[in-house]
């Protein structure tokens, strides 16, 4: 199968490709995550392991308040605060989490996610807390090379 999903400069992480995440769209404030779900996604049950969709509500989360305006930089954060309500399961297939800045200081960021299956049903969300890494509380971000912590 072809994974027809965007690439994003900046946007690369062992974690993701251990989950088989993959970031879909990224704008200001917002972002959208997807996992294509599978056998090594569901726990004893059957169903996509709840860790999953919490990654994927920490991740969208993170990222929607991560995009940054210049080309070759790169902004960075920790999550200091997560939650998560499951509102249905999910068995295999696309899901998908949309992450959005609902409001952002001078070191903080707070998002409300969404997680959808594959038919377009919300099956978990939840909001988070983070805090920018030093250099990265601006739009522009720093240089990759310039090595910013986190």
């Amino acid at each position: 199968m072809q994974d027809d999903t965007p690439r994003f400069e900046g946007a690369d992480s062992p974690f993701h490709d251990l989950l088989g995440l993959s970031l879909a769209e990224w704008r200001e404030n917002y972002a959208r995550l997807v996992c294509d779900t599978g056998s090594r996604h569901v726990n004893r049950a059957g169903i996509v392991h709840g860790g999953v969709l919490l990654a994927l509500i920490d991740q969208a989360g993170a990222f929607a308040g991560l995009w940054c305006s210049v080309p070759g930089n790169v902004r960075k954060a920790v999550t200091v605060d997560l939650d998560c309500r499951f509102t249905g399961q999910v068995t295999s297939g696309r899901v998908s989490a949309e992450g959005r800045v609902v409001s952002a200081g001078r070191s903080m960021f707070f998002c409300r996610t969404e997680v959808f299956d594959a038919a377009g049903r919300m099956v978990a969300f939840g909001a988070s807390t983070h805090r920018w890494r030093a250099g990265s509380e601006r739009v522009e971000g720093v240089p990759a090379e310039a090595g910013v912590a986190g």
